[in-house]
């Protein structure tokens, strides 16, 4: 079974979204808060870095990671992202990789987060939404 989440609306305008096992982030849409977009693209971002996080310490080290910069372009008229794209970056200078090292963690990476990113299997298809609005009277 998934994991319950919920939001709730703050006294300022700001929201806050919570998880069953006490996860929470701050959202909404003024200044220095993530908007729902932000936040699609974040768990689009964060997918990619868990899901590549082994391919990436087995070849550099522990604590070694990716940089994933994420964009999308939106459609005013749709008011919907009509598709993202996503930079991995990842920063092995140190790591004195050959061209054919470096060739073969890019596969590895792009491998991991192919099998393991629910969230980009789940924005490659379209998914079904049914939603339900219940008034406490």
């Amino acid at each position: 079974m998934a994991k319950r989440l919920w939001v709730e609306r703050n006294k300022d305008g700001s929201w806050d979204g919570f998880s069953q096992d006490g996860a929470h982030v701050k959202f909404g849409k003024g200044r220095g808060q993530f908007t729902p977009g932000d936040l699609m693209k974040i768990s689009l971002a964060a997918c990619g870095a868990l899901s590549s996080q082994f391919a990436i310490e087995h070849a550099l080290g522990e604590g070694k990671g990716a940089k994933i910069v994420v964009d999308g372009k939106y459609d005013d008229e749709e008011d919907a992202y009509m598709s993202f794209s996503e930079q991995v970056v990842v920063d092995a200078v140190d790591a004195g990789l050959s061209d054919e090292d470096a060739a073969k963690l890019r596969d590895r990476i792009m491998r991991h987060i192919d099998k393991a990113c629910t969230v980009k299997h789940t924005y490659e298809r379209d998914t079904p939404l049914r939603m339900d609005v219940t008034i406490r009277h």
